[in-house]
């Protein structure tokens, strides 16, 4: 049963401009959750975003960035379900793969441990 996790990673915010690369005890705040993501049991993980700036963190932190999303999934309205349907519909189309299992991942939850993931999953 083939895995995926998705950390979803829109660059604007209302209330906290750019908070996804604001540090937090040294790293961006989206760097806690791709390294939580990566250290778990999922089989792969990859960065959902419409940001080169956060694309680029994502990288240097050791995810993939295989797209950029659309810019109508990267809206106040843009619900995470679709965003994680488009990273499936994507792959499935670009790379012919399928997972079973899809993981939502929000980067906006810094404690989130491997242990937790794999416990959800």
């Amino acid at each position: 049963m083939a895995s995926l996790g998705v950390v979803v990673a829109r660059g604007q915010s209302k209330r906290l401009p750019r908070k996804l690369l604001r540090p937090l005890a040294g790293h961006p705040l989206a760097a806690y959750m791709i390294r939580a993501a990566l250290a778990s049991g999922l089989d792969r993980v990859i960065l959902s975003t419409d940001d080169d700036e956060i694309a680029a963190v994502g990288k240097a932190y050791g995810i993939e960035v295989p797209f950029r999303r659309p810019a109508e999934l990267a809206t106040d309205f843009a619900t995470n379900d679709r965003v994680v349907m488009h990273a499936l519909d994507w792959l499935e189309a670009k790379e012919r793969i399928s997972y079973a299992v899809a993981v939502l991942l929000q980067p906006t939850a810094p404690f989130t441990t491997p242990r937790d993931i794999d416990a959800c999953v």
